[in-house]
């Protein structure tokens, strides 16, 4: 294991920080402001390979597959976060996309020893879920080796499911393992071996663009706007009203009684207002366009 991590550049040291400890506040501040930027260059040289995945994420989900993240410590917490947004942002069924951590629930919070190493753990986890060929499961892991993400790709690639597996070091097993392997290559961290810096934030800004992409080809978007958006407390209530008024251009009163005669539903509600058509016939028309607004509207012009 020695011999692995000396070879891995996220776990490389750097001499020359060796005294960091002795700097001032808002130096090192600077320092570490100044890594971080380097961060979105790592993933611009990734890009063809982050879109060639979401393309084949996009093609399973949209006949009725699930998007699944596995991985340990922050690369598992970050699939669990990124999952964890998608039904408030796009009104997803929670089973759409589950986010699974090394040690489960309690290693969101809390390090469970070990759990990172269970590659029996990683296939009982995806078993539970009863994967099919439909689904997805990306694999996260910053050094590229971790036990539980290679067994979870590895895994579902032989139940005929689709794998990504993203890594931050170059020549991972990770990425040998799937069918789509990103490799955020952007080096040495300031504290040597602390992935949660750049390599997770590396892979944060990597999930962001799966999920949200995906969203957007599956017409949770119209535009930038999000209106498959659940509103389900005040300030999202606000926000949905905010959205049915920029995509339409209507007045409070009409926005309202739309919202009002659709149950709330941001989509159906542009749609009645912008083809002129009732409740039920947005939501046919919407049924027959398998939830994409503009497909709805062009139907409804023809």
């Amino acid at each position: 294991m020695r011999e692995q991590l000396a070879t891995m550049t996220t776990e490389a040291y750097r001499p020359e920080l060796a005294d960091i400890d002795r700097l001032p506040t808002l130096d090192i501040a600077r320092f570490m402001n100044a890594e971080d930027a380097t961060v979105t260059t790592a993933v611009a040289a990734r890009l063809p390979e982050i879109a060639a995945a979401i393309d084949g994420v996009t093609a399973r989900m949209a006949r009725g597959g699930r998007l699944v993240y596995a991985g340990a410590g922050t690369a598992g917490r970050l699939g669990v976060l990124d999952a964890s947004e998608c039904p408030p942002t796009f009104n997803t069924d929670p089973a759409q996309v589950v986010g699974l951590v090394a040690g489960g629930p309690t290693a969101v919070v809390s390090a469970v020893e070990g759990a990172e190493d269970r590659e029996d753990a990683a296939r009982a986890d995806l078993d539970a879920l009863a994967l099919t060929a439909d689904d997805v499961v990306v694999g996260i892991s910053a050094s590229g080796r971790t036990p539980y993400a290679v067994a979870a790709v590895r895994h579902a690639r032989a139940l005929g499911a689709l794998t990504v597996g993203l890594s931050c070091n170059e020549g991972s097993a990770l990425a040998a393992a799937a069918d789509h392997g990103i490799e955020v290559v952007v080096g040495p961290e300031i504290l040597t071996g602390s992935t949660r810096l750049k390599a997770g934030t590396a892979q944060k800004l990597v999930l962001n663009m799966i999920s949200t992409i995906t969203m957007i080809k599956l017409g949770k978007t119209y535009g930038n706007l999000m209106v498959d958006v659940r509103a389900s407390n005040e300030k999202l209530r606000a926000r949905a009203h905010r959205i049915v008024s920029l995509a339409t251009g209507a007045r409070d009163e009409s926005v309202e009684t739309a919202l009002a005669d659709n149950d709330g539903e941001v989509k159906n509600s542009i749609l009645t207002l912008l083809a002129s058509v009732d409740a039920p016939t947005a939501a046919r028309l919407l049924q027959d366009a398998h939830g994409h607004l503009r497909k709805a509207l062009e139907a409804a012009a023809a």
